[in-house]
């Protein structure tokens, strides 16, 4: 795709996906006309301009600001024309504890990210989701579902503006703060890895591949789809393996919220959802144009009724030694193990 003149907002721009999605503009797409971070901590945008400096990069800027507050917002978004929306309370324990800060964060300030881009002439609006909006079990997972369809009835919202809404939901990134792999090697040297439950099953993405779908969104994106790439499962015992093969494996319990199988499209959305090849998009149920004519542009085809997307069930498995492979690639180059 052609970003060339273009002005990009990215929210939660100093997170894992959005340093690798600023990273991969920069490389990529050097005559970007304005490039917007947008973040609510001075310290990882300071520690964020080490590496990428307005001073070489001159698209670049810094926007302290959150998204709960939507007069800087939409202050931020004065000639934009595309907003890439990754800011989240995402600790599934943390919004169980606090859930009126995950409900200010990820539902009203999705909410002010729609009412910005309606006020300022935004022609692209992409928002991250998570697996954990399907058929949810916690608040996180609630508050993400919530924001995703606020932002697909927002193309409701668009009128007669050249505006697009759609949204991008995927499974665990791999090396991501937080996620397994990042516990498992800083547990690995005490002898243990903890196990909440050893029928437990992932899907994995990497930054680059989360990255990449994102531009896929921008380019393709009719309004109010939810695109979900084709990606592998894996195994927590197969992980734990992976990372610690001579540790012990000790079984901890489900944590409150937690899933076994991991759910991207449930058979509640098989009836809105095309198969596009490399991945799928679950339609609006409220169509501002025929499933027919999506299918027929696209050249894509409608799943089977009760089709699910399931990590459990899925047909593309990561290996032990595929897993090692990917953690040296994408998590750590230093990554070593004996067997």
């Amino acid at each position: 795709m052609n970003l060339e003149g273009k002005s990009i907002l990215v929210t939660g721009g100093t997170g894992s996906f959005g340093k690798k999605f600023i990273e991969t503009v920069l490389t990529e797409h050097p005559q970007v006309k304005r490039l917007v971070v947008y973040s609510r901590d001075e310290l990882k945008q300071f520690e964020m301009s080490q590496l990428f400096s307005p001073t070489r990069y001159r698209a670049l800027r810094y926007f302290i600001g959150d998204v709960r507050d939507k007069d800087r917002f939409k202050r931020a978004c004065e000639d934009v024309d595309i907003i890439v929306h990754a800011a989240a309370l995402k600790q599934v324990p943390a919004a169980e504890y606090n859930p009126m800060e995950c409900i200010k964060t990820n539902i009203f300030g999705a909410q002010n990210v729609i009412d910005a881009a309606l006020d300022s002439g935004v022609k692209s609006v992409v928002a991250l989701s998570t697996d954990k909006a399907a058929a949810p079990v916690n608040l996180y997972g609630a508050t993400k579902l919530c924001s995703d369809k606020l932002f697909i009835s927002a193309n409701n919202m668009k009128g007669g503006r050249d505006l697009n809404f759609s949204v991008v939901r995927y499974g665990n990134v791999m090396g991501s703060r937080g996620s397994v792999i990042p516990f498992f090697l800083s547990k690995r040297s005490s002898g243990e890895l903890p196990i909440t439950d050893e029928r437990m099953t992932r899907f994995n993405i990497t930054l680059a591949s989360g990255v990449r779908m994102v531009l896929r969104a921008i380019e393709n994106a009719w309004g109010g789809e939810i695109f979900v790439p084709k990606i592998p499962s894996y195994k927590i015992l197969d992980m734990a393996e992976a990372i610690g093969p001579n540790c012990k494996k000790v079984i901890v319990g489900i944590r409150p919220g937690e899933k076994i199988h991991e759910e991207m499209i449930t058979a509640s959305d098989s009836f809105n959802t095309v198969d596009l090849g490399d991945y799928y998009a679950i339609l609006p149920q409220t169509f501002r144009y025929s499933k027919a004519d999506y299918i027929s542009k696209t050249n894509a085809t409608s799943v089977e009724p009760g089709f699910q997307y399931n990590s459990g069930t899925n047909k593309d498995w990561l290996s032990v030694t595929q897993i090692r492979q990917l953690i040296k690639q994408y998590v750590n180059q230093d990554f070593t193990i004996d067997v």
